[in-house]
């Protein structure tokens, strides 16, 4: 396919997932299933135009004077990739195959309008109603954060130090290009640009014999913060597929006991072949029993650290997942807020006097992140928050000790603060 037939494709799918109402996966999904003369290369560059109009889609409509379809790829070509309005109009040229040439409106709007006088929401590219949230966590500097979690996001792993040290992997790795995340000690990382095809870092051998998983810098961060030690008897609640029960069990360098659980066994399938890979030897996965069941009824009082990797509305990976800021709606939020209650209550019932739960969420949004913290303090007895200052300090990350959250109760990170994806740590220890 030509450029200008995939900017075309693009377009289509993008008026696909605005009538619908469906993730943008889905609708790439099914345009590749329906053009199957496109190869893997054109599929994966459409993929990428309609990330980045999504990415900018506030900002998009804004410069181009339109919400349509056309309208926001157009202005995602500008603000996204740089590109300037002779280069737009050189592949919108009618002939076949390419979008139809620009409107002398068009041309217009991308010679003529900035973005200067934009509100933060639309500067920010975010939900209008999640402003007041956004203005809590970040202030006046909200727009150039939410700008930073609507640009691209880098391809990061973790070395597995069970079977390998990070020098071997990047020199095993060194064709992709592969360089040191800048704070996590464990961390490798692949750039990716406008037109670049992320790697397929799972069939690389390195992979394949354990040394590496797909893992945010900020998820290994976090999991840093949870400071596991060999010997512990660690929970890790919300497990899901694994990611931080393998960086707990590594960094327990096999020693101890993880017992990983999550409310939805289903969500448990990947973690068996991953533990095999990654040569784990101390974790028990406890599925739930039943409704009512509690798989982990014999450890309550007995743990030394209970990890709640807490579900969220995921605004800290926006990067990665760009069609569900527009799909998040208040009703979710309040949601997320009462699973998060519920799971941390939960927690507290697993702790010996002197534990402490690791509270983590994937989000940006103080209703998920210190208020949740605060509420539950509120309603527990028994507890205190240990310092951010501190939690980084016994990481061995004293520079996060900067990015305290506004209340003060734990370390934000963020794209623009960080490099990573926003994740939110707490420490909460048992006092009593």
């Amino acid at each position: 396919m030509t450029p200008a037939a995939r900017i075309s494709a693009a377009i289509e799918v993008l008026a696909d997932i605005e009538a619908r109402r469906r993730p943008a996966a889905d609708a790439l999904k099914d345009w590749g299933l329906s053009h199957r003369f496109a190869g893997s290369g054109d599929r994966s560059a459409i993929g990428g135009l309609v990330f980045d109009a999504l990415r900018r889609k506030a900002s998009a409509a804004w410069l181009s004077g339109s919400d349509a379809p056309r309208a926001v790829l157009i202005g995602a070509l500008r603000l996204a990739r740089g590109w300037d309005a002779e280069r737009i109009q050189s592949l919108f040229t009618g002939e076949r195959f390419a979008p139809e040439p620009l409107t002398d409106e068009e041309r217009s709007a991308l010679t003529g309008r900035t973005l200067e006088g934009a509100p933060a929401w639309v500067a920010g590219d975010y939900p209008e109603w999640l402003d007041g949230q956004f203005a809590a966590a970040f202030g006046e500097s909200r727009a150039e954060e939410l700008a930073a979690l609507a640009t691209r996001a880098p391809v990061d792993m973790r070395v597995n130090t069970l079977k390998a040290a990070r020098d071997k992997v990047a020199a095993a790795l060194a064709h992709l290009g592969v360089q040191p995340t800048p704070r996590s000690p464990l961390g490798l990382r692949i750039t990716v640009g406008e037109d670049a095809r992320a790697p397929n870092v799972q069939s690389e051998p390195a992979f394949q014999k354990g040394w590496i998983e797909i893992q945010d810098e900020g998820s290994q961060l976090a999991a840093l913060l949870a400071a596991a030690d060999p010997g512990m008897q660690v929970i890790d609640l919300c497990a899901g597929g694994g990611g931080k029960t393998l960086a707990l069990a590594a960094q327990m360098d096999n020693r101890g006991q993880v017992f990983a659980t999550d409310s939805d066994k289903r969500r448990l399938a990947p973690i068996f072949e991953r533990l095999t890979r990654a040569g784990v030897r101390n974790v028990q996965i406890k599925a739930p029993k039943g409704k009512d069941g509690e798989p982990l009824a014999d450890l309550r009082g007995h743990a030394d650290l209970v990890v709640v990797d807490a579900p969220c509305t995921g605004t800290g990976t926006w990067r990665r997942n760009p069609d569900a800021k527009w799909r998040v709606r208040p009703n979710s939020l309040d949601t997320r807020i009462a699973e998060q209650a519920v799971v941390l209550d939960r927690a507290a019932t697993f702790l010996k006097p002197g534990g402490r739960i690791a509270y983590i969420t994937c989000s940006v949004l103080p209703a998920e992140n210190d208020e949740t913290v605060a509420a539950f303090l509120d309603r527990t007895s028994g507890f205190g928050v240990i310092p951010p200052a501190k939690v980084a300090a016994d990481a061995g990350q004293p520079d996060l000790a900067a990015f305290a959250s506004p209340a003060g109760h734990g370390i934000q990170m963020s794209p623009r603060r960080t490099g990573t994806d926003g994740f939110y740590v707490a420490l909460l220890r048992r006092t009593a």
